[in-house]
């Protein structure tokens, strides 16, 4: 079975007597190893599409198979455990806290997992060498540049050795420079770690980076294949 595998997924808000019909009838399969990126415009289901994979959210109807497991009804808690175990986020707001330094905002999922002291040290250290900011690991946040903020929650993402990274819009605050860098890293860690990256964007350029790309309008997928076209409307 896929590392990710959505069955006739349907996503509905009710908003009283009125009902939004996010997502419709979704079927795809991810594998492990790829690198995906999810197109779009605004309201086209991109963001619902990626909660659900990221269990921040649960489909109205369907089946989610994360690596061969159901969790379509999981509970909240069970959620949760899915996400602190098998899922990095990064968001285009960094999220970082800014009374800690990076190597401490780095180490703080692993805080969570009840690591040592010794060990947590060593594995953020680790993974901020990994992205380049190995001589950055005691300045806080206020002392990095946007894309060195970015490559901390990169790294924050990864140290818990995640199956899956999943960055919403990740270089939406950066500019071009740092944007390509930012994905570099990304590609990088793709190839020769072995990350499924799933990102999601509305930038052709950044968009290429992606090996498969994925495009949604109105709550339907409209397009699956290694480029597709840019027009909205298509």
């Amino acid at each position: 079975m896929s590392l990710i595998e959505l069955e006739n997924i349907v996503k509905v808000y009710k908003f009283g007597e009125f009902e939004i019909r996010v997502l419709d009838n979704i079927t795809v399969k991810i594998e492990k190893g790829e690198f995906v990126c999810i197109m779009g415009p605004s309201g086209s289901g991109k963001s619902t599409f990626m909660n659900i994979i990221g269990c921040l959210d649960t489909p109205t109807s369907g089946k989610y198979y994360l690596d061969g497991v159901d969790v379509s009804t999981f509970s909240l808690d069970q959620l949760a455990e899915i996400r602190n175990k098998k899922i990095g986020f990064v968001f285009q707001q960094f999220n970082l806290l800014p009374r800690a330094t990076a190597l401490e905002n780095v180490e703080l999922p692993l805080i969570y997992a009840g690591i040592s002291a010794k060990k947590r040290k060593e594995l953020a250290l680790h993974i901020l060498s990994k992205v380049g900011l190995s001589d950055r690991a005691n300045h806080y946040p206020r002392q990095l540049s946007g894309g060195q903020q970015q490559r901390v929650a990169i790294a924050r993402a990864l140290v818990n050795s995640p199956s899956i990274i999943l960055a919403d819009e990740p270089t939406g605050n950066l500019d071009s420079k740092s944007s390509l860098e930012i994905m570099e890293i990304f590609k990088k860690l793709n190839e020769e770690q072995g990350f499924t990256t799933i990102i999601v964007t509305h930038e052709p350029d950044i968009a290429a980076f992606g090996k498969r790309q994925i495009r949604f309008l109105d709550g339907k997928i409209v397009c699956d294949s290694k480029v597709c076209p840019v027009d909205e409307k298509l």
